[in-house]
């Protein structure tokens, strides 16, 4: 299967390693080291001008191989105590990298466990380099010692955090990836809201700031009430396979407003443009004290419908990268605005939210100016070269042995 450009939950791990806690061979070596990423296995090769430190031939030898280009940290952190969890295992820790003299029964599963040298602390490659191709003689060298015993066992080759993803936390105005699924799930202050339906949850949604205001002057939070009392009632929420639709309703929630019902309708439809379902954010519907309705046209809110979808901003504002457009008189009394909205309405599994595709646009602010600066040139550039092809020569000259050439003011 291939895993390429999902980052793997922790839950998503434990299944996809549930094959080595069934088969009749139970034995598990575990290589961790403190920083790895796919990355290493290119960016250090002989293509780049270095010597591959990466000389074992575990993954083409083996009968059975995963390989899995991200997974999320914290699903590697606890990774340990998962595998003990799965199954008795007679858990060693290797120490001496000399697993000889090591007595192991093969009746019962044995997890040993090999801490392998971090790496250079510094940014010199070389360093770094001789360090990933010591730990590599590490892992030839107790692969073989178990091969010559004829033990058959399993590998784990990982680490506890990447080495080549770096992510700013300090800021939080810029437009960029903050995914539950992802890193950023240990940041979370408070779970997400959701909505069930018998023991499976149909809805999942969680903003850091969840906020309305009234006639331009009557500021409503409810975050809150949303997400930490959870003082909001959700019995109204309906889901299927085609709509969803998530009912807040508060009572009170300032002076002056009775009752307020908050509504966000989904849809999943099949496009046969793109050969897929896509799950889309249709409209936010604002009904106060039973009476005023608002209803608010959503733009740029859609993900494929395995995906659930997160965005920095959301709200009424022009320069929040996912709109909501007013849809009628009583729309233009509110001002909404989300900050780090995440919602799904489908295809939730294991109560957790999926992959996350994100509002952020591939044309940015600076991308537009050098197009337009390009266009500007380009267009220069073609004025010049039509005014040069408009130049033309004389198609008569003066003779010296004859008379002096008359030109008429006509030509």
């Amino acid at each position: 299967a291939v895993h390429e450009g999902q980052v793997v939950s922790a839950q998503e791990l434990k299944v996809l390693l549930q094959p080595l806690f069934t088969q009749n061979s139970r034995n598990l070596v575990l290589f961790l080291q403190d920083r790895l990423s796919i990355d290493d296995f290119t960016y250090f090769s002989e293509s780049y001008g270095n010597k591959n430190p990466f000389q074992n031939e575990i993954l083409q030898s083996s009968p059975s191989s995963l390989v899995l280009p991200a997974v999320d940290c914290k699903a590697t952190r606890y990774l340990l105590s998962v595998l003990q969890e799965s199954g008795d295992w007679k858990l060693t820790n290797v120490t001496n990298l000399d697993i000889s003299q090591l007595e192991m029964n093969a009746s019962n599963p044995n997890l040993l466990v090999v801490q392998l040298q971090p790496l250079a602390s510094d940014l010199k490659e070389i360093s770094t380099l001789e360090a990933i191709a010591e730990n590599d003689k590490i892992i030839g060298r107790v692969t073989m010692d178990l091969q010559e015993r004829g033990i058959h066992f399993s590998v784990i080759y990982t680490a506890v955090r990447p080495s080549r993803i770096s992510r700013r936390t300090d800021v939080v105005a810029e437009l960029r990836r903050q995914l539950m699924a992802a890193e950023e799930e240990d940041s979370l202050s408070y779970p997400p809201l959701n909505v069930t339906t018998g023991n499976n949850t149909c809805i999942l949604f969680h903003a850091s700031n969840f906020s309305l205001k009234a006639n331009r002057s009557v500021l409503i939070d409810l975050t809150n009430a949303t997400f930490l009392t959870q003082n909001v009632d959700i019995s109204a929420s309906e889901c299927s396979d085609s709509n969803t639709t998530l009912s807040l309703k508060y009572t009170n929630p300032v002076n002056g407003i009775s009752s307020l019902e908050i509504r966000f309708l989904m849809t999943n439809k099949f496009y046969e443009v793109s050969a897929r379902k896509w799950s889309t954010l249709d409209s936010v519907e604002i009904v106060q004290d039973g009476e005023k309705f608002a209803k608010f046209n959503v733009s740029g809110i859609s993900t494929p419908a395995e995906y659930s979808f997160h965005c920095q901003l959301v709200g009424t504002s022009n320069l929040y990268p996912a709109r909501l457009v007013s849809s009628n008189d009583e729309a233009k009394n509110w001002d909404v605005f989300i900050s780090e909205l995440q919602i799904q309405g489908f295809s939730i599994i294991n109560n957790q939210f999926s992959y996350a595709s994100d509002c952020t646009g591939f044309f940015t602010p600076g991308i537009w100016m050098g197009l337009v600066t390009s266009v500007i040139l380009l267009w220069i550039l073609t004025y010049g070269i039509h005014m040069v092809m408009q130049l033309t020569t004389n198609s008569r000259f003066d003779d010296p042995k004859g008379p002096a050439l008359s030109v008429p003011q006509t030509e």
